[in-house]
């Protein structure tokens, strides 16, 4: 659990739950300014180095995946804590607007929103070519030659996949942890989304990046998953159905985790996700989840955005016992 921080001049008591509230509120106020240095890059650009080190001096690449993990994890982790204790020593305030800060640039759900948004005001403009253009900032599978019916469900899948990896499982370690705890967990998400590839250059290279993403959201993606119906119920969609769906299709996905919050958003709004893909010119047919009880349109993107901000504040209520 996060310890509370006190300040020594004062001796007013700042809970964490009460810095963790303010840094979901700055990620709906700003989002992700691009003007702001992001620490997420600089993982990345760690990343990078370390791959490169890694693969030049270790005998296998799952040894090499291995040690560049721990690298990253354990720096990153190491350098928030560092962090942190310098800017407290300066001024109790400054640590405590600096752990802010740092849990502020680990949620996303403003710019999940923000994306999503802006392809259903292309597709509602009647602007396809546009609405191609901006879901593909936001999916991996080709765009070029989607109809409007694709766009939506692209848009849709990315913001129910995104929920938990984007907002929750950060949230569910800053209760925990803190924003050491946050920013471990988008260390590990930012190794999977970089070396999790199952091609031949990751295929073994990627492993541990992959299974320990996999741990980290383990818990995270059914909490998540399973608010998603309450969340259903208070906004006036299909509840029942949206359990329904969680329980019967939450494995249909190559990802042990990531079907649950997609099923869960399926059966709240009566549509059917997955089927054909294309990536790289290449057709995938990935299972499909939920029913087909009406056509996917514009309209679900702003009911998922919907489910996504509910099932966030849900989530967050949840949790804040353990940042008390």
């Amino acid at each position: 659990m996060a310890k509370t921080i006190r300040n020594p001049k004062s001796q007013i008591m700042i809970p964490p739950v009460l810095q963790i509230y303010a840094a979901l509120l700055l990620d709906q106020l700003l989002g992700d300014p691009r003007w702001l240095p992001h620490p997420i890059r600089l993982i990345g650009w760690f990343a990078g180095i370390l791959e490169k080190f890694s693969r030049a001096i270790c005998p296998s690449l799952r040894l090499a995946g291995i040690f560049t993990v721990i690298i990253l994890v354990g720096t990153t982790t190491g350098g928030v804590v560092c962090l942190l204790q310098l800017t407290a020593k300066i001024h109790p305030v400054l640590g405590t607007l600096c752990g802010i800060i740092i849990m502020y640039t680990s949620f996303a759900a403003r710019d999940l929103w923000k994306h999503s948004q802006a392809v259903y005001e292309a597709l509602k403009a009647e602007n396809l070519e546009d609405a191609r253009r901006k879901v593909g900032l936001i999916v991996g599978r080709d765009t070029t030659d989607l109809s409007e019916k694709e766009v939506s469900r692209a848009a849709v899948e990315s913001v129910a996949e995104s929920l938990v990896d984007g907002v929750t499982a950060p949230l569910f370690y800053a209760f925990l942890f803190g924003p050491a705890g946050a920013m471990a967990y988008k260390a590990i998400n930012t190794a999977d989304s970089i070396f999790g590839y199952k091609n031949e250059r990751y295929r073994e290279f990627g492993w541990a990046g992959a299974r320990l993403d996999d741990l980290a959201n383990l818990i995270p993606a059914r909490m998540t998953a399973f608010m998603i119906p309450v969340a259903a119920f208070l906004l006036g969609l299909n509840a029942r159905n949206s359990l329904r769906i969680l329980l019967r299709d939450r494995k249909n996905h190559s990802s042990p985790n990531s079907g649950h919050a997609e099923a869960a958003v399926a059966g709240a709004l009566g549509v059917q996700l997955g089927g054909s893909n294309i990536y790289f010119g290449k057709i995938v047919e990935k299972p499909t989840i939920g029913d087909e009880d009406q056509q996917i349109t514009p309209r679900h993107i702003l009911l998922t955005n919907r489910l996504m901000l509910a099932t966030t504040i849900l989530v967050t209520l949840i949790l804040t016992p353990f940042g008390l």
